[in-house]
């Protein structure tokens, strides 16, 4: 399983890929599955998380490392 600063880092480089702002404070937080559920934990990321302005969301597979969903608001 990867942890919080890997998780963030693979979010920064994808964001500076495609161009995108990557600003602090960067919130991250992990979602573990419900009991039975075959779905494995996520991470997410989410950037400018207590301000107004460009924001960059990721979803990361907690076990791969995977990047799952991304999202950006320019504002």
């Amino acid at each position: 399983m990867i942890d919080e600063a890997t998780a963030i880092g693979v979010a920064r480089r994808i964001a500076l890929q495609q161009g995108w702002a990557f600003v602090e404070p960067v919130q991250a937080r992990l979602r573990k599955p419900w009991f039975f559920s075959k779905q494995s934990a996520r991470w997410e990321i989410e950037s400018n998380a207590v301000a107004f302005g460009a924001r960059a969301r990721f979803v990361i597979d907690a076990e791969s490392g995977a990047v799952l969903e991304k999202g950006y608001v320019p504002r």
